[in-house]
């Protein structure tokens, strides 16, 4: 099936685009298990590897785009851990920690027939440029290139600035823009610029979100003069 094409408010042709959460709403993310090969990995518990990470706000900047460098981001980790971890070992324990849900990513490649399909996930620059180890089955999906970690964007969900920039690389609108993710925060986010988004509870509520989205484009775009 062709992509659904729609006119939008300027008489423009264009596609639908469908941005997707992955931790919680693709894929199962097991936090618990990814702490503990750090804790094993650096001698401190899970408190304190919080701490001294996490807690203080050190890894949302970084989703936030703050290093913007992959390198240095992990030298921060690695300093503020006071533990030598590889890129290869950081981002394993990543994949380790992730698990794919089959029928959410059945209800992507749904949304691929209706449009494009890109991820958008609460990330550090490492992690982006390993989205294709993490979410590997995405890959065949969406496509090495529509893998994207806010930090690209710098900026992190739910701040609508990181949703504009999605959109803009894509040479999407919000009106043709559709969104998903667990967090209600997040949600509103996007909302907020009046992308349709959909708070994620299970497949089936996503793919029917798919299909009411879709189906309200092309009635809108039919009722174009």
């Amino acid at each position: 099936m062709m992509p659904l094409i729609v006119v939008g408010q300027t008489g423009a042709l264009m596609s639908l685009l469908f941005l997707f959460d992955m931790d919680d709403v693709l894929y199962d993310y097991d936090w618990r298990a990814r702490m503990a090969s750090l804790t094993e990995r650096s001698g401190h518990d899970l408190a304190e590897l919080r701490r001294r990470w996490w807690v203080n706000g050190l890894e949302w900047r970084a989703e936030a785009g703050d290093p913007a460098d992959a390198h240095e981001y992990l030298a921060s980790v690695c300093a503020a851990i006071g533990t030598e971890v590889s890129r290869e070992d950081w981002v394993r324990f990543r994949a380790e920690a992730t698990t794919a849900r089959p029928d959410e990513l059945d209800a992507v490649r749904r949304a691929a027939e209706l449009g494009r399909v890109a991820l958008l996930t609460n990330n550090g620059i490492l992690i982006h440029e390993h989205l294709h180890e993490v979410a590997a089955e995405l890959v065949d999906i969406m496509g090495r290139d529509n893998l994207h970690a806010s930090a690209i964007f710098g900026a992190r969900k739910p701040d609508p600035v990181v949703f504009e920039r999605a959109m803009a690389h894509y040479g999407a609108v919000a009106e043709s823009t559709f969104f998903t993710d667990d967090r209600l925060e997040n949600v509103e986010g996007a909302q907020s610029l009046g992308i349709t988004a959909h708070h994620y509870r299970d497949a089936a509520g996503l793919l029917a979100a798919i299909e009411a989205f879709a189906a309200e484009r092309e009635a809108a775009a039919e009722r174009r003069p």
